[in-house]
């Protein structure tokens, strides 16, 4: 029944926590986790203030433990004063499936944009990938543990962002506005990456779009794994893959298949200048392409959005 878990041998209902805070409230969960993972490994010297320069290793232990964290803060509310465990959250039914399709999905459509900026002469070769090294073990060993990473990290922002704070605002505003509202958050989330710039604009407005695509990918599937899996796969391929710039951040190990880098007098636009492809208008158009198929792709599946019975 909606709405309804069995607790100490008696029905409780749901509760809501109200708009406002919980956009507050994800903000906190998002700042408890870095600080209260991070504080730590700073004092004991195996984490540097600022980061970027001190390799793989520190960029694992922020994406597994900061993002672990904050998933933890995220389902202990939900638990301790929704009373709303992680399967009401889109953690359901068929979890290794659906998040492998995910990964699968995440993997062709980053491909996919990649591909096209490269035949359009976006892209050049800095370098051979893993596999062309001397040390293929030891260049293997970064890729893999950072993908573990990501595979956190992505999901702890589908939890966070498309679990618990889209399902909370279309309890009250109903789907549309949440899947709005919540995209424009995540982008919002990403302001500060790198310097404002013609990229940054156009990367922030890919990035809602890429939120309105996977919300409506979750509310399709009735599930939160396969967004898990496609968020993962998209930012391993992007840094662990090709070489290229997350969201900004460029991972300073060697690359899987290849080492890209934009090829001299490539127009921004058709790479993504120094936020990456996800700031090129190639992943517009895979992205908008997506959205508006899923969008037209009949109803939305039950995956907690329902309105609840009961506010807090």
């Amino acid at each position: 029944m909606a709405g309804i878990e069995l607790y100490a041998g008696r029905k409780r209902r749901h509760r809501r926590t109200w708009t406002i805070a919980a956009v507050v409230l994800g903000a906190v969960f998002m700042v408890g986790g870095e600080v209260g993972a991070l504080l730590p490994a700073i004092r004991a010297g195996f984490v540097t203030p600022g980061g970027g320069s001190d390799g793989w290793p520190q960029l694992a232990y922020e994406l597994g433990a900061a993002f672990g964290l904050a998933t933890l803060l995220v389902l202990l509310w939900a638990r301790l004063f929704e009373r709303r465990g992680p399967a009401a959250l889109g953690l359901n039914a068929r979890g290794p499936i659906r998040f492998l399709r995910g990964y699968g999905l995440g993997l062709a459509f980053l491909s996919a944009v990649v591909g096209v900026i490269w035949i359009s002469g976006g892209y050049g070769v800095e370098g051979a990938g893993a596999f062309g090294s001397a040390a293929v073990g030891a260049a293997l060993l970064p890729i893999g543990v950072l993908m573990l990473g990501f595979m956190i990290q992505g999901s702890a922002e589908e939890i966070l962002f498309r679990g618990w704070l889209m399902q909370l605002i279309a309890s009250r505003h109903g789907l549309w506005i949440a899947v709005i509202a919540n995209s424009v958050l995540f982008a919002l989330a990403h302001a500060g990456n790198i310097q404002p710039s013609s990229e940054l604009a156009v990367g922030l407005a890919n990035i809602v779009l890429f939120g309105l695509f996977i919300s409506l990918y979750a509310a399709r599937e009735g599930s939160l794994w396969g967004a898990c899996g496609w968020h993962a796969a998209w930012n391993w391929l992007l840094g662990l893959g090709f070489g290229l710039e997350v969201s900004g951040m460029k991972i300073e190990t060697l690359p899987l298949i290849t080492d890209l880098t934009a090829a001299p007098g490539a127009a921004w636009w058709l790479t993504g200048g120094a936020f990456g492809p996800e700031a090129s208008l190639v992943a517009t158009a895979v992205l908008l392409t997506g959205t508006v198929v899923l969008a037209l792709r009949g109803p939305t599946r039950d995956h907690g959005v329902e309105a609840a019975p009961a506010a807090a």
